[in-house]
């Protein structure tokens, strides 16, 4: 009876460490810990914040004092000058090819996934490991060969061409087959019971469950494929009205030569970084229950 009351009075070690240090000893230690990730925070914001500032500058300016956080006289020359050129045309084809190839890869990896987890068949685990080989090899080493397979098929300086490659993504396909193998299996079996077939199944029992696993992947395809820079320009070579933004700030970067417009250059890299930058922190949440789900079990 004893011991049980000395253990029920005792605190947890790290109570009893937390209160035999004296307050100054636990003050130095939170603020020296906030310290360090508001510098960390700093590094990561600090060449945004630095774009930021710089596309409201004039260009004397911006050359003169690239690191100042606050224009001397602020300017939305930068911004006033993007409708004079191309980029409407290129933010409305990173639209279009973004949101096709996550919705693409949202239906597609997600049957792949769920067709690797649940469903039985000679040579399964040999596909999943050609998938996750995939992975390893780097996108460059495809370049050739994917541009010579899209002018055979004769969807070079296309929509198709931009899209259709990139409409299956082989991490998608690992993350949707982790995060399905994490439900339980009595609900496909309920609705085998109830007669569904396994198209049914997984559409209309298995999906709705795995929200959280496609927000993720959503999240990912959108970053991914509208910071996407390799493939537009293997894809549409020749075609200037089929330029995405990474490639058209790029070739706009290449034609202005020594002479660099920079708040220009850095107010449409701002635009390009905001759409990201929202979908991300908006489903923030959801993105890290998908992929701590889909890690837990893979």
């Amino acid at each position: 009876m004893t011991a049980q009351l000395q253990r029920r009075q005792t605190p947890p070690g790290g109570r009893v460490a937390e209160r035999g240090q004296s307050s100054g000893y636990r003050v130095a230690k939170r603020v020296l810990g906030y310290t360090v990730l508001i510098f960390f925070a700093a590094m990561f914001i600090a060449p945004f914040a630095l774009a930021l500032a710089n596309s409201l500058k004039s260009r004397p300016e911006a050359l003169a004092s690239p690191l100042s956080l606050f224009p001397a006289e602020p300017t939305g020359r930068a911004y006033r000058e993007m409708a004079g050129t191309d980029l409407p045309r290129w933010t409305m084809n990173s639209v279009v090819v973004t949101v096709m190839v996550t919705l693409g890869r949202l239906f597609l990896d997600s049957l792949a996934g769920y067709a690797l987890a649940r469903l039985r068949f000679p040579g399964r685990a040999l596909i999943f490991a050609l998938v996750v080989a995939v992975l390893a090899v780097p996108p460059i080493v495809l370049a050739i060969p994917r541009y010579l397979v899209l002018g055979q098929l004769g969807m070079l300086d296309t929509y198709a061409g931009l899209i259709l490659p990139l409409a299956v993504d082989a991490f998608g396909i690992f993350l949707m087959k982790t995060f399905f193998e994490s439900i339980p299996r009595e609900m496909e079996e309920a609705a085998r019971i109830d007669g569904a077939t396994i198209f049914q199944t997984y559409w209309r029992i298995i999906l709705p469950l795995a929200a959280p696993g496609l927000l993720a992947l959503t999240i990912l395809s959108f970053q991914a494929s509208w910071n996407e820079f390799l493939h537009p320009l293997i894809a549409a070579p020749s075609d200037p009205d089929l330029r995405t933004l990474p490639v058209g700030l790029a070739l706009l970067r290449g034609a202005q030569g020594e002479s660099q417009d920079f708040p220009l250059l850095l107010g449409a890299s701002v635009l390009i970084t905001i759409p990201v930058a929202i979908i991300f922190f908006t489903f923030q949440r959801y993105f890290i229950q998908g992929v701590t789900a889909s890690a837990v079990k893979g």
